[in-house]
């Protein structure tokens, strides 16, 4: 069969921003944006990508413009972002679906480079993403990739929003690891303190992911 028949066109979107879809458990491929005629999955271009993964926040209002495809075969529809700015207006009665955020998410910071990632750290990425999802904390808990944190020979490493790192962690430490920091309740929105026999770095200034 030939190629399937296609119309494009140039689309704007404004709306809520809900968060990132992943693409093999740590690389950000996609945006979920809420408007008012639904949700959207969106897919970003390299530079949309680098340009909105240390900013955007869940529940931040955003205008996002880029190319729209209609496959006239099968009615599918596809969004592929080439910009997104934050929307300087915010709607006045947004309706009870896009209410907004009691509290910003808590972030686990979590090194993305080679190294980590061959000493685990895909699989770490996986576990955190499903773990989160489990404990329903997904609106609560985001997990931000970084650049190298300076640690290779000890990864994979990880940050927890108290600045509490963690280095040669494993995938089956995680849902331990979240039940520690993020305990059940409303304690699960104010992350514990740091230990003070453990070890604690700052990591360096974070890379978008590319």
């Amino acid at each position: 069969m030939g190629k399937k028949h296609k119309q494009v066109s140039a689309f704007h979107l404004e709306g809520r921003f809900l968060g990132f879809a992943l693409e093999d458990g740590y690389k950000i491929k996609w945006l979920n944006l809420r408007t008012a005629d639904g949700e959207h999955c969106i897919k970003l271009s390299k530079e949309a990508r680098a340009s909105v993964g240390r900013v955007l926040m869940p529940g931040d209002w955003v205008q996002v413009t880029g190319e729209k495809v209609i496959y006239l075969d099968t009615n599918e529809i596809k969004f592929k972002a080439d910009r997104i700015a934050m929307s300087g207006v915010t709607p006045s009665s947004p309706g009870p679906t896009l209410a907004t955020p009691a509290a910003k998410p808590a972030t686990i910071v979590m090194c993305q480079k080679s190294d980590c990632m061959k000493r685990g750290g895909k699989a770490v990425c996986q576990a955190l993403a499903a773990t989160l999802s489990d404990r329903g904390l997904t609106d609560q808990v985001t997990v931000k990739g970084t650049g190298c944190m300076k640690q290779c020979k000890a990864g994979p490493n990880l940050v927890m929003p108290n600045k509490q790192r963690y280095s040669r962690i494993t995938a089956k430490e995680i849902p331990a690891l979240i039940d520690k920091h993020f305990p059940a309740g409303p304690a699960a929105k104010s992350p514990i303190p740091p230990d003070p026999q453990a070890t604690v770095a700052h990591p360096p200034e974070f890379a978008p992911i590319a």
